[in-house]
Parts: C-alpha cells; structure tokens; sequence
C-alpha cells in the first residue's frame, strides 16, 4: 500500500502573498479545512508545508502556506503534486477505497479466473467505473456496483467481479 496519498496539484498562483490555486484530487474539497500539513513533491524532493490559510474558488482549493509569502516562492511549483501520509487520511467508510490502493490489483472473476489488472479507476459522478486492462492487453470497463464488484482485499491486492451481460 502506498504510504502518501495524492489530495491535489498545484495549478496556479493566486494574488501576489504566496497562495496557490490547488485542485482537488480528493473527493472531498472541504478537507482541506481539516489538514493541517501536506507534502510537496518537486519532482526532486519532498517538503512538508503547514497550511496556514484555506478558502474555495469555483473547483479550487485556494491554500496559504506558512512561511510563503510571494509569489516568487511559490511560482516555481505551479504543476506539482500535494500529498498527505496515510495517517493523515480521513477515515474510509465501507466500500470505500483509496484509488492509489485498488491500481495494479489483481481482477478475478466469480469462477476464480484470472480476468486482468485494474489499470484505472474513472470517477463519473453517478459510480466509479473501473478500467481493466485483460491479458490478452484488451480494456474492459466494469461499473463499480455491488452487481459487478463481488469483493475488494487491499491487503492481498485482490478483487473478485461478475461481469454483467454487455460488458465484454
């Protein structure tokens, strides 16, 4: 399991004291109210900053960090990611999953053969859909609904699916 989880990027400076337009790669934009902390990855290294200052414009997070106070400081990482540990994470409830934990897992279906790797998860709005590239290299399209989503196991890198009439 991966130890940082992605919660934004950031894509633009916002005013001239430092502060960024972030956008969310959480499902959850109000969360940043409760961080306290984040890590920027530069690509090089990562720096942990404290959030000082949090407000929303349209789909943004607009984050202050302490110690950032021009936009000279800030403007050189325009496009890099902000993460958090996991221990930082909210709490998942049931059948909810990070998506940096269901990538590269294991796809079996109901008979217990081997069908493929989730490759990615596509967030719709309705439900979930997951990309699941086949061995044969072909991509599938599975829903993630209870009807086709029989069992997730993080620990074991492992789902089981029933693959609806259609879908191949």
């Amino acid at each position: 399991m991966e130890e940082l989880l992605q919660v934004g990027v950031i894509s633009s400076t916002h005013g001239i004291r430092g502060e960024v337009k972030v956008y969310p790669t959480t499902d959850d934009v109000n969360r940043y109210k409760e961080l306290k902390n984040v890590i920027l990855d530069t690509g090089r290294e990562q720096i942990p900053l404290e959030i000082q200052g949090v407000k929303f414009f349209k789909q943004f997070a607009i984050l202050k960090f302490k110690g950032i106070d021009s936009i000279n400081e800030i403007e050189k990482y325009k496009g890099k990611s902000l993460w958090i540990t996991r221990a930082d994470a909210l709490p998942l409830g049931e059948d909810e999953y990070y998506i940096a934990d269901l990538l590269d897992m294991k796809v079996y279906l109901e008979d217990g053969s081997f069908f493929g790797v989730l490759k990615d998860v596509i967030e719709t709005g309705a439900n979930d859909v997951y990309a699941i590239e086949t061995e044969d290299g072909k991509e599938v399209l599975v829903p993630a609904i209870h009807d086709c989503i029989l069992e997730v196991d993080v620990e074991n890198r492992r789902m089981e699916i029933h693959l609806l009439d259609g879908l191949l």
